[in-house]
């Protein structure tokens, strides 16, 4: 039982629960209390009209009824103001548990003479639903439901015991002797008005009152406690349900600007399904195709600008700088140029080293695409004088723009990146290449959409390429039109005077400089969407502060301004608290029936009715606990014949089977220390717990037990007898103290029966989780049962008692509520239609807790999915090593992310063969098929990086078709230097086997596609810089000398060799492989180098041969 008190929340819940929630449950209670009380006092004065009773001749009877029907109109009609009033529900509920104590005390003193049985069922109905229908804490309950069984023990007990002894006991005592048995005879007696004779020993009918009333409380207390279990948990699932939607908002905005940041949306989304289908069929799998052929994300767009820029003479600048300056520097630059492509209508492609392009016209096409080219490329060269004015280092910006189409779209299966493919694009690199630092270079084709926009200038064809040479087109300088208004000097002046100290270096002087840009950091808008990471379900604040006692439970009828004061967040909190409201069961809704309230959906119903209840012990050990009432009650006023004592004994041992098979699974350490035989007893308690119809079968068969046991002392009885009471003009009182009925019982047993069948319904509301149909059914046998026994088969008894009672002239009647069968009669609908409402009330807030409870599974699911899939999408943007300190709780701080490495080796392997491959013609789609292909051999190419071996290999980028990959990264800074040469730079290996596997993939797409071509490869190994720059489209990359080389050696090598450098071939012959030199070549940026190629036929010396196709 203790587990059913559950903890206290945290404040702010409880007191929102309590405030609001807990009201919101039972104040529909509240007012189906008041009503049925109106009802059945309109039903009182209905059955006393019916029965011939002159309701003139008992005035306080009549002045009772009056009050009443007043006093609860009164309230029932504040009370269904009280949506306006709400914080005087609690004292209201407090004056109609006062009134019905006031009803109670006046009932039993009017009607009739006053018996110790008086009102014991009105008492008992009070006490229940003190606990069950007003909305009272379980202290105020349990102090209201003490003082109305203590109000009617002590009232009779001292009312009785200050009577005068004058007429015998009804309850059997030791029977005199024969001769001592005088019949006496009285006249005839007007009809008593007042206190019933009083008893030898009215004793044992309190004890049995006491004992009525103490069950009643420990029912109703364990009704409450369950009931306040079920509202608190469902009141915590919607909470935790709430703040499940929040984190799933929050995960979908997560991967929208994820997305975004890779993709353009028209994108986007298909890329999103391509990664859903890959999270259900297996992380890191591929979905099932219906051909061969990879998903190609790639569309042709015509009428676009191609934009490229360089930074000339960053190179130099770089290595002198720290990582930090490195990453910081970078990251303000291209977040500048970031803001202007913004600013211009043009979406940055990709970073290269200090190479940044960009397109203007995607994806949706714009008429002055080749104007938002030009202006951006001047607004970069503008913004890199000013830094060179402001810090005197010697950098420029060398832009080239070509007008034309592409091909866009992303290739391959991890890291993806948003990129342009197509000759102009090619010619685009080249005019670049070929331009004039600080200046604008542009292609006819460019000009020609500027419209005269700008005045251009031709440029000398000597710095032209070869590859512009061979087109022999003439090519343009954009003069910049705010050139010569700006007067660098004066600005560097004004700039280097604020600099404090002496002389700085000149990537110090610069970083200072960027730093003023206020450029911003790489998935800054992560931190900026609201991420909710505690577990606990706070609740929000401005709800709780801008909630009060005034408000309504009618969100209609919420006060003006209310609802502009909540936020969005808040506004959803309410509008799932709303959908928790008791009332909602009786409206059209998407979940439930509102007749059956069965589940619409049919799977979802026999799913709940399959669920497993362990709390069904609880529910039996109650049960048994009126039962047990029931016996000390009939032990008191009965005088314990042999057959109900039988009777009992049997019914005891079928109880305590019952109860032990529910709580066999405590009992398990005793069980398993003795016979082996026995140890399969534990698992019964399971059984009872899972299996719905063995749960049923049982929970019907204890409530019939407890049924029956209510009726059996009459069952003894004959269903008609003469009573010796009804002689005519005379009434005979016994000088003996005992009259016995046939069977051995006295007559105070009757109205006791009528309470013990009263307890008997209570024991059918005690299955909290039973269905609401099955309980309908068992109320229905049970008030079918009772009525037919006290109103039909056994009504003489009733009738014997009353002319027992009241010894006189046959017209001498008691009130309604004096008379056993018609007080049992209205009791026992009071209590069917009471416990009806609440038998609905239970079936509702169980179908809702299992809603919620599938909902917040079902929202968990997917919010764990929806992770899954931003996880995933931030692996694609970066190595899983750098990921989780981008994302939620694990964001570290807003500094830039970078890392230094003293080993890393760096890959770059490229395809050379497809630029000739590649021709845009109406048979391949413009160029589609072609790229096509380039994307199966990148997604094979991908697919090497999903096998175990292959797991310290890190996919940087592709560059069309050049795949760049290095080893090492994954190491912590400063790891590798505390290690030996070789231990150091062992990944080495790891990286010729996967150029090796590169080739192989190859040959295989060579074989399938009918095509020759071969891999080039360069490597190197070294320092590197690694970090994360770009607000728009943040991108990893790495920098350093060693990146630089082995985008040399790939680029100066050989078709189906591995080119590498001296210091590389060393440590891979360290490593067992073989390397031949190739001698001393020219390397752009570098002078004469001696380069080695490795010996592929062999890669070791010591395993099988292994070819670089």
């Amino acid at each position: 039982m203790a587990r059913l008190f559950s903890p206290r929340p945290p404040p702010s819940e409880d007191l929102f629960y309590e405030t609001y929630y807990s009201l919101s449950q039972q104040y529909p209670l509240l007012l189906l209390l008041l009503v049925i009380v109106l009802v059945g006092l309109l039903a009182l004065l209905a059955v006393a009209w019916a029965s011939g009773r002159e309701l003139a001749s008992d005035p306080g009877f009549l002045t009772t009824m009056l009050c009443g029907l007043g006093g609860f109109s009164l309230l029932l009609g504040l009370a269904s103001r009280e949506q306006r009033l709400q914080r005087w529900t609690r004292p209201l509920s407090g004056l109609v548990w006062a009134a019905l104590l006031a009803l109670g005390l006046g009932f039993l003193f009017t009607g009739g003479v006053v018996s110790a049985w008086d009102q014991v069922s009105f008492f008992l109905f009070v006490i229940f639903t003190v606990y069950a229908m007003l909305p009272l804490g379980m202290r105020d309950a349990a102090a209201a439901g003490l003082a109305s069984s203590l109000s009617h023990l002590l009232v009779l007990g001292l009312y009785l015991g200050l009577q005068p002894d004058s007429q015998p006991a009804l309850l059997p005592q030791s029977p005199p002797q024969p001769s001592q048995r005088p019949i006496q005879l009285h006249t005839i007696a007007p009809r008593p008005r007042g206190p019933a004779p009083p008893e030898a020993d009215p004793s044992p009918q309190l004890a049995a009152n006491a004992v009525l009333f103490l069950c009643g409380n420990v029912a109703g207390a364990y009704h409450k406690a369950l009931m306040e279990r079920a509202l608190r948990a469902t009141f915590r699932e919607a909470l935790s349900s709430l703040h499940s939607r929040r984190r799933l908002d929050t995960e979908k905005k997560h991967q929208e600007h994820l997305l975004l940041s890779i993709l353009p949306a028209y994108l986007a989304r298909e890329m999103k399904a391509e990664i859903m289908a890959r999270l259900q069929a297996g992380q890191g799998s591929r979905p099932e195709s219906t051909n061969n052929f990879h998903s190609l994300y790639v569309k042709r767009h015509q009428g676009v600008s191609v934009l490229y820029a360089d930074i000339v003479g960053f190179t130099r600048l770089a290595s002198e700088c720290s990582p930090k300056e490195l990453v910081l520097m970078l990251n303000e630059l291209f977040g500048k140029f970031d803001q202007i492509a913004k600013e211009h209508e043009c979406m940055r492609i990709k970073i290269l080293g200090d190479c940044y392009y960009c397109v203007s016209g995607l994806p949706l096409s714009l008429p002055d695409h080749a104007i938002n080219c030009v202006r951006m490329g001047l607004d970069m060269c503008r913004a890199i004088r000013k830094l060179r004015a402001a810090t005197g280092v010697d950098i420029n910006m060398r832009v080239g723009v070509h007008s034309g189409s592409v091909l866009c779209g992303v290739i391959g299966l991890q890291k993806w990146q948003y990129d342009v493919w197509s000759h102009d694009v090619t010619l685009a690199n080249h005019m670049e290449a070929s331009g004039v630092p600080g200046r604008v270079h542009i292609t006819g084709a460019t000009l020609a959409l500027l419209a005269g926009a700008y005045a251009v200038e031709d440029a000398a064809m000597e710095h032209g390429d070869p590859y512009l040479r061979e087109l022999g087109e003439p090519t343009y300088l954009v003069i910049d039109p705010r050139a010569e208004e700006e007067d660098e000097k004066g600005t560097a002046g004004r700039l280097l005077s604020s600099l404090e100290g002496p002389k700085m270096r000149p990537s110090l002087l610069m970083t200072r400089y960027l730093e003023s840009w206020g450029a911003a950091k790489p998935f800054a808008h992560l931190s900026h969407v609201e991420s909710p990471v505690s577990t606990s379900t706070p609740l929000p604040e401005k709800a709780l502060s801008s909630f009060s006692p005034q408000w309504s439970l009618d969100r209609s009828r919420t006060p003006r301004g209310l609802d502009d004061e909540l936020d969005t967040g808040d506004a959803k909190f309410f509008q799932v608290i709303e959908q928790l409201n008791s009332q909602k069961q009786w409206k059209q809704s998407e979940d439930f029936n509102p007749l059956t309230l069965y589940f619409r959906e049919k799977e979802m119903e026999k799913e709940y009715r399959l669920s497993a209840l362990p709390a069904f012990k609880y529910y039996a050990a109650c049960t048994f606990l009126v039962f047990f009432s029931n016996f000390i009650i009939q032990m008191l006023v009965t005088n314990r014949p042999p057959a109900l004592t039988i009777t009992y004994s049997i019914t005891f041992l079928l109880f305590f089977l019952l109860l032990f098979v529910c709580f066999s699974e405590h009992l398990t350490k005793c069980v398993l220390k003795g016979p082996k035989m026995l140890h399969w007893l534990p698992t019964l308690s399971v059984l009872v717990a899972t299996r719905p119809g063995l749960r049923v079968a049982l929970g019907t068969a204890t409530i019939l037990l407890v049924f029956s046991m209510a009726i059996t002392s009459l069952v003894f009885l004959p269903a008609a007898s003469n009573c010796p009471f009804r002689a005519p003009n005379v009434s005979f009182t016994a000088s003996n103290l005992s009259w016995e009925l046939p069977g051995s019982l006295p007559l105070i047993s009757v109205p006791y029966s009528v309470h013990c069948c009263v307890l008997g319904f209570l024991s059918c509301s005690l299955f909290l989780h039973m269905s609401f149909e099955l309980k309908l059914l068992l109320l229905l046998l049970w008030l079918a049962a009772c009525c037919s026994l006290f109103l039909h088969s056994h009504a003489w008894l009733s009738d014997c008692l009353i002319a027992r009672l009241y010894l006189g002239a046959l017209d001498s009647r008691p009130g309604v509520l004096k008379e056993p069968k018609l007080m049992g009669a209205i009791s026992f609908f009071i209590f069917f239609f009471t416990l009806l409402v609440l038998a609905r009330q239970n079936e509702y807030y169980c179908r809702l807790d299992f809603l919620w409870k599938k909902k917040l599974r079902q929202e968990q699911e997917e919010t764990e999915t929806m992770e899954n899939l931003t996880r995933l999408l931030l692996e694609n943007v970066l190595p899983a090593h750098v990921a989780p300190q981008f994302i939620g709780q694990n964001r570290r701080n807003e500094d830039l992310y970078h890392q230094s490495y003293e080993c890393v080796c760096v890959l770059f392997a490229s395809v050379p063969d497809f630029k000739e491959f590649y021709s845009e013609s109406s048979i391949n789609h413009e160029g589609l098929e072609c790229l096509r292909l380039l994307n199966e051999i990148i997604a094979d190419f991908d697919e090497l990086l999903s096998k175990p071996k292959f797991s310290g290999v890190e996919k940087i980028k592709t560059i069309c078709s050049t795949y760049m990959a290095a080893t090492g990264l994954n190491a912590t800074s400063g790891q590798d230097a505390q290690q030996d040469a070789e231990q150091s730079c062992s990944h080495l290996g790891t990286m010729v086997e996967f150029a090796v596997a590169l080739g192989s993939k190859l040959d295989v797409i060579n074989k399938h596609s009918f095509n020759n071509f071969r891999l080039r490869v360069g490597l190197n190994h070294g320092p590197v810089v690694a970090g994360v720059i770009g607000a728009q489209k943040p991108q990893y990359d790495i920098w350093g000398n060693t990146v630089n080389v082995a985008s040399r050696m790939e680029s100066t090598g050989v078709l189906g060799k591995i080119q590498v450098t001296e210091e590389t071939a060393c440590a891979l012959q360290s490593l067992g492989y073989t390397c031949y030199s190739r001698g001393i070549i020219k390397v752009k940026g570098k002078g004469q180098l001696c380069t080695y190629f490795l010996n592929t036929d062999l890669t070791r010396t010591g395993p099988p041969s292994a070819t670089l196709g």
